[in-house]
């Protein structure tokens, strides 16, 4: 009789499966806690070690030393978190019972030229534009940029310093800023 592959795979897949699942419930409960203790609140925790058995899994069949698994999967745990600290919508709010006053806000007149001025932005390169919307368009410090982008405050300087550059020799006259407001005398 012959047999297919699907077959043949089955025996192995389990015993895998068996391997992976036993070695998940006696390390479970100690990657908990070593990823609490690495990211401080429980549901993150969570989140990590979930996100991390899943990539053990994927790698299961990789590890060729079996002695090596909990160093491999306290990696996926590090790297895992440093990753969620990285990440920009990542950041830590705190609830509270009080709506906080904000100054409203008022649209101003627009005749065009904002429009017009953020289509030269369009034709900066992908890093120096990227400095430039999260500068001027969300109001990030230079030092939130770089935690957002991944580099360093200098870098961003530097980009912000070429992409306004870039732009002072692209815009058009029409579009320069004047200004409009006279100067007060020094006295």
């Amino acid at each position: 009789m012959p047999t297919t592959g699907a077959t043949m795979t089955t025996p192995r897949r389990r015993t895998r499966d068996e391997e992976f699942a036993d070695y998940m419930e006696a390390r479970q409960a100690s990657l908990l806690r070593t990823a609490y203790l690495i990211s401080g609140d429980r549901h993150t925790a969570e989140d990590l070690v979930q996100t991390a058995l899943a990539k053990l899994y994927l790698a299961w069949d990789r590890v060729e030393s079996r002695g090596s698994v909990d160093g491999y999967v306290r990696r996926i745990l590090v790297n895992e978190h440093n990753s969620l600290w990285r990440r920009a919508w990542k950041r830590h709010e705190s609830s509270t019972d009080e709506v906080p006053e904000a100054a409203p806000h008022h649209d101003a007149y627009d005749d065009g030229t904002s429009a017009r001025m953020w289509e030269f932005v369009q034709t900066l390169p992908r890093k120096q534009r990227a400095v430039i919307v999260l500068r001027y368009y969300e109001g990030l410090s230079e030092a939130e940029i770089a935690a957002t982008l991944g580099v360093s405050t200098g870098t961003v300087k530097s980009q912000a310093s070429r992409a306004l550059a870039a732009l002072r020799e692209r815009t058009p006259e029409a579009l320069a800023p004047t200004d409009t407001e006279p100067r007060e005398e020094q006295r």
